[in-house]
């Protein structure tokens, strides 16, 4: 028999008391937590806030005291002079030193005083001769200015040139141009040899300065140049430099109003241009004048120019052709002898040749071709050359080859430093050149 389910409605009823209870208890607990995190973040942004205004503070602080620094700069320039603002006024005097470094000492300033005088003030205590100096040139300064310093293709020559410094093309060497012998020695004591500037000695110095001057021929082997000489000895062209006075002379006239029109009272028409027609030979800048006569230049009228038409050749005579093939073999010894010439320019700094030439650092070379080797008197020659004389050994056109040729190879323990001659039309030129001079 079962029983009536009312008696299950009591325990419902408590249980349901005590959840409800229990219900309420958890809910009053989390409000309590959500109030209490509110209440710290409340916190938080008042303390943020008092932070932020406390910036702004020391912010607007800062920004004045800029404003107040600018006002007071401007302030201090409106109160300058009006001439301090002028750009090209110098700048403001200053008492006393700028508290930077130290004084210099006398050592010090020596070791940058490295200028050299005209009259030798400067110049390191040291001495050397030509004899000297062509050992040291050809070692350290021939590969670009030549072993006699006629110069290696491109590079300066450093001898000869002389009376040309009027000419189309002048030659400026040291001998010719250079006014002052203390700029030589400058130069190459300090920036030189090319590539290994400031490892010659001043005793080096002086001896290739020697060389070089006997190279031109104005001093003999045997002079020693030194400190003491080298202030006293005059260049060649010591006079030939002068103080611009353009300024002076000519700036005023060119600064005034140039005259445009009607500047010349008459004007004569002294030359056409169809004279010069020819085209100038290489190397020159002169026009070779036409032979033509007014009579024969064309006519020109409003419709141009009508040019004569140009003449028949007209057969030569046999004589005249006869002439021609005579002249031929003629100018080509000419010009044999010329290209000589040129060749020789590479010996003149030790031989001479031609009326009144006299023996220099090698002998003259006049009637050069069937000499005997070693044969002019007053002339010290090497040991090899008196050995060739002894032996009656002559110059011909051959063995002059053979020795410009290599002359080292030729004549072992010849003084002579020059590499040689190596083209054989330069050969030839030169053989051709100095047997003009044995006729």
């Amino acid at each position: 028999m079962s029983k009536s389910p009312n008696i299950l409605l009591p325990a419902l009823g408590v249980t349901g008391i005590v959840l409800g209870g229990a219900y309420g208890t958890m809910t009053r607990g989390y409000k309590a937590d959500e109030a209490e995190i509110a209440r710290a973040h409340a916190q938080a942004a008042q303390a943020q806030l008092v932070e932020q205004r406390a910036m702004a503070s020391d912010l607007k602080t800062q920004i004045a005291m800029v404003q107040d620094t600018a006002k007071a700069k401007i302030a201090e320039l409106e109160a300058r002079p009006a001439a301090s603002a002028s750009l090209t006024a110098p700048a403001p005097e200053r008492e006393g030193a700028f508290g930077l470094g130290r004084e210099a000492l006398v050592e010090e300033l020596a070791a940058w005083d490295v200028d050299v005088l005209p009259d030798g003030r400067g110049l390191p205590i040291g001495t050397g001769n030509a004899l000297d100096g062509e050992e040291l040139f050809a070692d350290r300064c021939a590969a670009c200015h030549g072993d006699f310093a006629e110069g290696v293709d491109n590079w300066p020559v450093l001898a000869g040139g002389f009376n040309t410094l009027a000419d189309e093309d002048p030659v400026k060497t040291v001998g010719s141009y250079w006014p002052h012998l203390s700029t030589v020695y400058d130069y190459v004591y300090r920036s030189m040899p090319f590539g290994e500037a400031g490892t010659l000695s001043p005793d080096e110095t002086y001896a290739i300065v020697a060389y070089i001057l006997y190279s031109n021929d104005l001093i003999d082997d045997e002079f020693e140049l030194s400190n003491k000489t080298l202030g006293s000895f005059e260049m060649p062209n010591k006079d030939g430099f002068v103080i611009d006075d353009r300024p002076e002379a000519e700036y005023a006239a060119w600064s005034a109003e140039p005259c445009m029109s009607n500047c010349k009272d008459e004007v004569t028409v002294t030359m056409r241009s169809v004279f010069l027609v020819n085209t100038p030979e290489d190397g020159g800048s002169e026009s070779v004048i036409n032979d033509a006569t007014p009579e024969g230049l064309p006519s020109f009228t409003a419709a141009g120019a009508s040019f004569i038409p140009e003449a028949e050749a007209q057969p030569k005579a046999a004589e005249e052709v006869a002439a021609v093939a005579a002249e031929e073999p003629v100018n080509e010894a000419a010009e044999l002898i010329a290209a000589g010439d040129k060749v020789f320019k590479k010996c003149k700094a030790c031989h001479a040749v031609g009326a009144g030439a006299k023996n220099k650092s090698g002998p003259q070379l006049n009637a050069l071709m069937g000499r005997k080797m070693g044969s002019i008197e007053g002339f010290k020659y090497s040991k090899v050359f008196k050995a060739a004389a002894e032996e009656g050994r002559t110059w011909d056109a051959t063995s002059l080859s053979e020795f410009l040729a290599k002359p080292k190879a030729y004549m072992k323990g010849t003084k002579m430093s020059f590499s040689g001659l190596k083209k054989d039309s330069d050969l030839e030129a030169i053989s051709a050149y100095l047997a003009s001079f044995s006729e």
